[in-house]
């Protein structure tokens, strides 16, 4: 008889000490089963295989319900099906309309700047000081410059037109030049 196996006896006879002593000795084969089952999901899984494990785990010893395990194969077949049961009910709370089931999914771009750290201090000073006289153009630079969104994209985020969004980045863009070139920025 194996550990795992008289572990488990241990669990359905109602020692609480034996659900402690299981983990260490099943946790790499089920940390190895929850990363497979994410690999077969879709990008965007925001789950961690070290999540579904616990979560799987707990559902597996829980001290309330007491199951009978017919050993260490029955067990990782189970837990297998825990996993399964988690990761649809994950995807049935994302598609309620509440959690925003009704829309699509973007990826956030983060663009990467190359801008030297004193510079990026007098922009972000810059876009505060736009923001107090002009929040809604000023909301529309981070979203272009720190997001890297495109003007339409940033319309659209902000819930206005597009010919509206070219008048405001027209306009921050000279604002920012002159502010940042003028030495305010830089004080």
């Amino acid at each position: 008889m194996s550990d795992v196996t008289r572990i488990l006896s241990q669990i359905e006879d109602g020692n609480p000490a034996a659900a402690d002593q299981l983990l260490p000795l099943v946790y790499a084969e089920l940390r190895k089963l929850a990363a497979a089952k994410l690999a077969q999901e879709k990008a965007g899984q925001t789950l961690q295989p070290t999540a579904l494990v616990h979560e799987a785990y707990l559902r597996l010893v829980d001290r309330d319900s007491v199951q009978e395990w017919e050993g260490r194969r029955h067990f990782f077949v189970a837990a297998s099906e825990s996993m399964r049961r988690i990761l649809v009910e994950q995807a049935r709370r994302k598609s309620r309309l509440k959690r925003g089931g009704d829309r699509q999914r973007e990826e956030l771009r983060i663009v990467e700047t190359k801008v030297p750290d004193a510079e990026l201090l007098a922009l972000d000073e810059a876009i505060a000081d736009l923001a107090a006289q002009h929040p809604e153009k000023a909301a529309l630079v981070r979203l272009r410059y720190f997001v890297g969104m495109t003007v339409p994209q940033a319309a659209e985020a902000l819930g206005i037109s597009k010919a509206t969004a070219d008048r405001h980045w027209c306009y921050a863009r000279a604002w920012l030049f002159r502010h940042l070139r003028s030495g305010d920025a830089y004080r």
